[in-house]
């Protein structure tokens, strides 16, 4: 298959030829729902790390989705030939379908219905590499800010590091209790609607009790879709690799609807720019 050859958008429901075989204690299930996020060390084999992190390098080495325009820098616009400084890779299981395939994807499907009921789903992944010394932070913000404000949602992310995860090379840091905040005021990164990527607005939220949840290759955090979540820039003479993968229960229409001005903001800058370019 090359470059230019469409590829199906990648079936999450489709079941796997692996079953689930780690699994969360009622402790860590009764954690998760207090604080809004969890982490264990383990969610798939050693074996399967060295695997899964190959499949994953090579769709980096390779800019797997370039031409889709599935990889994009989080914290910088869309320049062409610019170095990214926080690269992604939206839906890497359509570029490499054997991703679904894996004791890792059989795991957190299983593990998603412990925690939101047997009606959760997986509904998408993606990837982030984050570049020695020079990677970028991803700054605080709620997933939810990102997602369509006319909806109500009841959903998680699964964060998985295919090497370990510390504070010198970008872990996951969350705020204990935030998953029952509402949604605050975020912005584009540096107040700039071009960028991808989204901040929480200085001042907005308190987020003082930060926890860091350091982990070895192959562990996982888990958080709700409105849990404060950060991860620092890479000091490490490493990439810090991460599979994240997005499940939730079936979505509602809002009773009472909602606006994100930042989306909005974002959207006129790029309607704004086609605009200039055509």
């Amino acid at each position: 298959m090359n470059a230019t050859t469409p590829r199906p958008t990648p079936n999450y429901a489709a079941p796997s030829t692996l079953k689930q075989d780690k699994f969360l204690t009622a402790e860590q299930i009764a954690f998760f729902k207090k604080n809004g996020y969890l982490a264990i060390d383990a969610i798939m084999s050693p074996e399967e790390v060295v695997r899964v992190r190959q499949i994953y390098d090579d769709l980096f080495a390779d800019k797997t989705g370039s031409v889709a325009g599935d990889t994009y820098d989080l914290v910088g616009g869309a320049d062409a030939g610019k170095a990214k400084k926080l690269p992604q890779i939206l839906m890497p299981s359509k570029h490499a379908p054997v991703l679904l395939d894996t004791q890792m994807v059989a795991n957190l499907k299983g593990m998603a219905k412990q925690l939101l009921g047997e009606a959760a789903y997986m509904t998408g992944d993606h990837a982030i590499n984050k570049p020695p010394f020079e990677g970028s932070p991803t700054p605080w913000h709620q997933d939810e800010a990102y997602w369509n404000p006319a909806k109500e949602y009841e959903a998680l992310s699964i964060w998985i590091p295919l090497q370990p995860a510390t504070k010198q090379n970008g872990c996951m840091y969350f705020v204990p209790g935030s998953h029952e905040w509402e949604v605050v005021p975020h912005q584009p990164i540096g107040n700039d609607p071009r960028i991808n990527g989204l901040e929480v607005v200085p001042g907005a939220a308190n987020l003082g009790t930060a926890v860091a949840c350091e982990l070895p290759p192959g562990g996982a955090t888990f958080h709700y879709s409105r849990t404060f979540h950060y991860t620092p820039l890479n000091r490490s003479d490493d990439h810090r690799r991460a599979y994240i993968a997005s499940l939730s229960l079936p979505e509602k229409v809002r009773a009472t609807p909602r606006v994100f001005p930042w989306q909005e903001a974002q959207k006129a800058a790029r309607a704004g720019k086609a605009h200039a370019v055509g």
